[in-house]
């Protein structure tokens, strides 16, 4: 890895590549690899993003799990900015020795790199650990007296048709799946939105129950569920295969014709590229030891989460296929990200 700056982002072959090369790692540990000594000292878990969301909370129960497994310190540390892109950039100029990981969705590694200068390498920089978790994206509606008519989904989109520009829309960021999910359905419904990118989702909650806004997406949690049963926020659509259980009349944008927009958020553990196959194994079955005990499965399905644990080779897949789909989508929609 080297400091000299902002690398030129990955081509398809390369991404492409990765997925392969992981496919390779999986090969030469077949052969009897032995897992060198690990871990040396405490591990630090990097969250891309703020503290309080359900990012937020379902690191700190990864980490403490894993602690009492490893019978070592894992610290949890929040570097939010640049939709997750900070954190995971500070993960990538770490040491390769496996004690550095970021939990983080996706994007960071599959969508911003289309927006701009990536801060560094997704394909030689960040070595795909494990994947945690699918969390759906919820287009909500605040209490804000602007959005008194925006009741469901087709009301948003009278009122988006009949005031072009006037309903607000919150997001955790540029370059995250919410802001995304904007621009398609603009895209699609030829409507027109005035975006407000926040720095996570946090401040982007509290300001939404403050009704400083018409409009949000963000990724579903347990508090952000509870606030729609309050009353407090209204769900117009999800961003889901199906339905979610917990809100079984609110429609999947793909049911109303919006397959594009239709987006869920992948999370997962990345460790800085470079980092040895035997111990990337090493933490993908500690992590999925961790991802089978009842408390993490209980905490995911509140939030109506879906636990993924993938292997290393799958999330590198994953990765690439993510990769290809946003350029076609950032393409598409003309995305642009924050100068």
């Amino acid at each position: 890895m080297s400091d000299s700056g902002p690398k030129a982002r990955p081509s398809r072959r390369q991404v492409l590549l990765w997925s392969a090369a992981s496919w390779g790692c999986m090969a030469s540990l077949g052969a009897g690899a032995q897992t060198p000594t690990w871990p040396t000292k405490p591990l630090k878990l990097v969250v891309a993003y703020p503290p309080g969301g359900v990012s937020d909370n379902v690191a700190r129960l990864l980490a403490e799990r894993l602690a009492q497994r490893l019978n070592v310190t894992v610290l949890v540390e929040n570097k939010a900015g640049a939709s997750g892109a900070l954190g995971v950039n500070a993960v990538a100029k770490s040491a390769p020795d496996g004690t550095t990981l970021a939990f983080s969705a996706l994007s960071p590694l599959t969508l911003s790199p289309h927006l701009g200068k990536p801060l560094f390498d997704p394909v030689h920089d960040i070595a795909p650990v494990c994947g945690v978790m699918t969390s759906p994206v919820l287009l909500l509606a605040t209490t804000a007296a602007t959005a008194s008519a925006v009741t469901d989904f087709k009301g948003l989109l009278a009122a988006a048709k009949a005031h072009p520009g006037a309903l607000r829309w919150a997001s955790s960021g540029s370059a995250s799946l919410g802001h995304v999910m904007l621009e398609q359905l603009q895209l699609a419904a030829q409507v027109s939105f005035t975006h407000i990118p926040y720095k996570g989702g946090g401040q982007q909650i509290t300001d939404a129950l403050g009704a400083q806004f018409e409009l949000l997406s963000v990724n579903s949690s347990a508090a952000v569920l509870q606030y729609i049963k309050e009353g407090k926020l209204r769900a117009l659509a999800v961003g889901s295969p199906t339905r979610l259980e917990s809100l079984p009349l609110v429609p999947t944008l793909a049911e109303r014709g919006f397959d594009a927009a239709n987006l869920s958020s992948q999370f997962g553990i990345f460790a800085p590229g470079g980092t040895p196959a035997a111990v990337l194994e090493r933490l993908n079955a500690e992590f999925q030891a961790v991802l089978s005990q009842p408390a993490l499965r209980e905490r995911l399905s509140a939030a109506e989460c879906l636990p993924l644990k993938t292997s290393v080779a799958q999330l590198s897949r994953n990765v690439a296929q993510e990769f290809e789909a946003m350029g076609r989508i950032v393409k598409a929609a003309r995305i642009v990200g924050e100068s």
